[in-house]
């Protein structure tokens, strides 16, 4: 093989090759446009992609305003955008921090990003069938040829050796769009992956922040059974004392114990409760419960955030990462209409090559070039070509099925959530106004008691049912930040389309 590229070698730099390329690829190309201006005669391309058009909707429900007359009320801004930190509504800093940390940690985001980046590079290898294909082959072969190629003189031709080596250009022609349809496709699947992993980061983030709050409002709970659990406990050291005295049958101290053992079997659940919520956050940093621990956060420090900016329902389609993933689907469905219909047309290639051919044992080396036009068109495939091309037609109108109904739903989630906050300061407000009366209950009792009017077991049970009311409270007011955080994600938690864009544009400039 040296002397095949030694001879190649010394025959491009005595300028015999670079004097030919160029006049052979200038062929290529003329002959290119002519075949490409001949064949696209008449022929419809299938058009590329049109979105489809967003709803003419501007409200979800009436009204408008999330939440009632209370001491802390919510309103809703229609028309205004969340901001990308969406939880920084909160303001804890503890909170932010574990967010933060989740979006760097957490394993599935991680996936989620590796194969968008694969799906940003399968672009490139789309857009490469618009390109010429340059390859270089050398060969070298031994033979003696027999009557088909040279008669009954066969006999006389002479064993022998030769090579050849050099470039050579093949150039699809896409007079029917398959090869940009494939781009088209390799787009879609790459825009479909960058709102999946949107969608991925802001349900890492959203249910941080959920489970950050049920361990805080679990924790709270906690605190206010076992104040429960110790009035049971006096109450039925009291009865104890009383059926002694013989004032109490046996009745009220089987009522009491009773009582005491129901409130003590709510603590187990809620410590289930509240491991898991903790063990649920460390797996969503991407840490193992057994070496890490969140923060210990308490209800009372989480603010409420007062003003929900979400964007109306004819821009919430390019705010929601699963409706801008559900319309890439439906994208990738129609460049796969028009890849199957190409697939209907001729196929038309040119191919070139130049390279030097010798013998190895004798004989001066020559330059060779050929130029090849092919063209293949499908003639009787047994209807696959066309059933292929109406299950992608059918393929699209499920597509645009999927599409509709995942903007119903998304409507429907943020309908949902801007009801559910109504009736959470509704619930917030009876249950601080329950909290208030049993407060004014036991304060009076307390009064009755020193003036010797009421005896202490009268004490302890409005006691316990001030504790049942401060209960309700601590659970109407994490129900409503939780509901407060999931309409914030309905909304697409300051998710932008527009952001997909640039951050496509700024890969392929990496890539460039």
């Amino acid at each position: 093989m040296n002397k095949i590229t030694d001879n190649f070698c010394a025959t491009y730099s005595s300028g015999v090759a670079p004097s030919v390329l160029p006049r052979l690829l200038a062929m290529t190309v003329r002959s290119a446009l002519g075949l490409s201006i001949a064949l696209s005669a008449g022929c419809a391309v299938v058009p590329l992609y049109q979105a489809p058009q967003a709803p003419k909707l501007e409200r979800y429900v009436q009204p408008e305003k999330a939440g009632i007359e209370s001491n802390t009320p919510q309103t809703i801004s229609l028309g205004a955008s969340l901001p990308t930190q969406w939880w920084t509504a909160f303001q804890l800093p503890q909170l932010n921090g574990l967010v933060r940390k989740g979006l760097l940690g957490n394993q599935s985001l991680a996936s989620a990003r590796d194969r968008l980046m694969a799906a940003h590079s399968r672009i490139a290898v789309a857009q490469a069938g618009l390109k010429p294909q340059v390859d270089f082959s050398a060969g070298a072969q031994r033979a003696r040829l027999g009557a088909t190629a040279f008669g009954p003189d066969a006999k006389d031709f002479p064993i022998f050796s030769a090579y050849s080596a050099g470039p050579s250009v093949s150039y699809d022609l896409d007079i029917f769009g398959g090869t940009r349809h494939r781009i088209d496709d390799a787009k879609a699947k790459a825009q479909y992956q960058a709102a999946e992993t949107s969608a991925v980061s802001l349900t890492v983030s959203g249910n941080i922040v959920i489970q950050t709050i049920t361990a805080a409002s679990i924790k709270s709970q906690m605190d206010v059974v076992g104040k429960i659990i110790s009035s049971d406990e006096r109450n039925l050291d009291l009865v104890k004392a009383a059926r002694q005295a013989g004032g109490v049958s046996d009745v009220d101290v089987l009522s009491a114990q009773s009582q005491l053992d129901h409130d003590r079997t709510l603590l187990p659940a809620l410590h289930e409760q509240f491991d898991e919520s903790r063990d649920e956050i460390a797996a969503l940093v991407g840490e193992s419960a057994g070496n890490w621990q969140p923060p210990d956060i308490k209800l009372e420090d989480f603010a409420l955030p007062a003003a929900l900016p979400i964007a109306v329902p004819s821009q919430l389609v390019h705010k929601r990462p699963d409706i801008v993933a559900a319309e890439a689907n439906l994208h990738s469905a129609s460049a796969a209409v028009g890849i199957a219909t190409a697939n209907l047309y001729p196929h038309v290639t040119l191919n070139a090559q130049l390279g030097e051919q010798g013998l190895l044992s004798h004989g001066p080396s020559e330059l060779a070039w050929t130029l090849l036009g092919g063209i293949s068109a499908p003639l009787f495939h047994g209807g696959a070509l066309r059933a292929e091309q109406g299950a992608t037609q059918h393929e699209y109108q499920a597509s645009f099925a999927d599409y509709q109904q995942t903007v119903i739903v998304a409507f429907r989630q943020v309908a949902d959530a801007m009801h559910a906050l109504s009736n959470d300061a509704d619930a917030l407000s009876t249950q601080k106004r329950a909290l208030v009366s049993a407060s004014s209950s036991l304060n009076l009792t307390l009064q009755g008691y020193r003036a010797g009017n009421a005896g202490y077991i009268q004490v302890l049970d409005a006691q316990r049912l001030e504790q049942q009311a401060e209960l309700g409270v601590v659970q109407a007011q994490a129900q409503r930040l939780v509901d407060s955080a999931k309409l914030m994600l309905a909304a697409g938690g300051g998710f932008d389309e527009a952001d997909l864009h640039v951050a496509a544009r700024s890969s392929a400039d990496r890539r460039s």
